[in-house]
């Protein structure tokens, strides 16, 4: 699916897929910041718990938001496709200033969500300035091109990964999560190598993306996120190459960015940024 067009006279709200297991006691920077975006005390936050299996997921999310300062905040889950369809649960997505998907499976969430009324309305909410995250499943979920699942390991081979269609809020980036605490930068790889289209998000864990409305990438969290911008791709054997070989990828650009340094998806530069003011 790809982004719903955004209003004249309106700001795409923000994006922001988390890299699973981010800090939620001592120092939550990572959700604070999106209670904040969210309107702060004005904040209305629904939580889609429907990657997790676990009855606890929604409410404890509603309970931190609430924590932090928000307004208010609902749990809304989906255990059918008609769930999906329902008009009160459309109804209240209408009145969120934030939509939060959590981890999980993100098959569920494709497979329970995609093409329903429910995914349409959270890609035009977003359009009309509502802001959007995601953490670990629900990361993988934000992009048009979902990596569903795939092999751990640091190379890229034919047939690591299974990509299938997420919700589309955006079809710039893919998104990889548990990053270097899983060994996931082969499968992310190997998605690029099927799209190089696409630029590659690694996330660490309690490490967020916060990507503006202009589509500047901002790190938030203790972790890494790794870019993989795949545009000047010289030469792939992905087309020559078995299953489960190695693949040759020439011309690659890799950055490592924390939290102050930023990337921009349009010009795809990476910036230092608040680092080098202190360091100077």
């Amino acid at each position: 699916m790809s982004p719903s067009p955004v209003p004249e006279g309106s700001t795409r709200g923000w994006i922001i897929p988390i890299g699973g297991a981010e800090e939620k006691e001592d120092s939550p920077a990572i959700l604070q910041r999106f209670v904040d975006l969210c309107g702060g005390a004005r904040a209305d936050i629904v939580v889609i718990p429907t990657a997790s299996q676990l009855a606890a997921t929604g409410p404890r999310y509603t309970a931190l938001f609430k924590a932090l300062g928000a307004g208010r905040s609902d749990v809304i889950d989906f255990d059918t496709r008609r769930d999906a369809e329902e008009q009160n649960r459309l109804d209240r997505l209408e009145q969120a200033t934030g939509i939060f998907l959590t981890g999980g499976n993100q098959l569920r969430l494709s497979t329970l969500l995609g093409g329903t009324p429910i995914a349409k309305m959270i890609r035009q909410r977003n359009a009309d300035g509502v802001h959007i995250a995601g953490t670990s499943a629900g990361a993988s979920f934000i992009s048009e091109h979902m990596i569903a699942f795939g092999e751990e390991g640091h190379a890229p081979k034919a047939g690591r990964v299974t990509l299938a269609p997420g919700l589309g809020l955006t079809n710039r980036f893919i998104i990889d999560q548990h990053f270097r605490q899983r060994d996931r930068l082969g499968r992310l790889l190997t998605g690029l190598a099927y799209n190089p289209y696409a630029i590659g998000i690694g996330l660490d864990e309690d490490t967020a993306a916060f990507i503006s409305p202009e589509n500047i990438v901002e790190v938030e969290g203790s972790g890494a996120l790794t870019i993989v911008d795949a545009s000047g791709l010289e030469f792939s054997s992905m087309d020559i190459v078995d299953e489960g070989e190695a693949v040759c990828l020439l011309g690659l650009t890799l950055h490592i960015l924390v939290a102050g340094a930023t990337f921009n998806l349009h010009t795809r530069e990476a910036f230092a940024g608040a680092l080098v003011r202190a360091r100077g």
